[in-house]
């Protein structure tokens, strides 16, 4: 599993037009899992069981880092708006993905993100 920390993390939403519309969170811990998506046969009475690989993956982007409740609105209008889009720190590309899930702890201003990139 990759970790950056310390470090921006953007996102933007779904209909967004320039690169003002990029939200920037400051020294954030990103993670990403990648996982490729298999299929299982078992084989009863036989040799055992066949592994098939799919030929896609999915990965999870984890992000944890501090944001002040304007900005949780600002995430949370793209969380419910349809399909952000963020910026991959370790592979330097724009990636679509889905909110799979959001925590915010409003006494600290401690936010965790979970997304998954949507493969086209």
């Amino acid at each position: 599993m990759g970790v950056v920390a310390g470090t921006d993390f953007f996102i933007r939403p779904a209909s967004a037009t320039t690169s003002a519309d990029w939200l920037r969170f400051p020294n954030t811990d990103i993670s990403v899992r990648v996982v490729r998506r298999l299929t299982r046969t078992v084989v009863r009475g036989g040799e055992g069981d066949d592994l098939h690989d799919e030929g896609s993956e999915s990965a999870v982007y984890t992000v944890r880092g501090v944001m002040d409740r304007d900005r949780y609105k600002d995430v949370m209008a793209m969380f419910r708006g349809g399909q952000p889009f963020i910026h991959d720190p370790f592979e330097e590309r724009d990636v679509k993905v889905m909110f799979a899930s959001m925590k915010y702890d409003g006494t600290s201003e401690e936010f965790t993100f979970e997304l998954i990139e949507d493969k086209d």
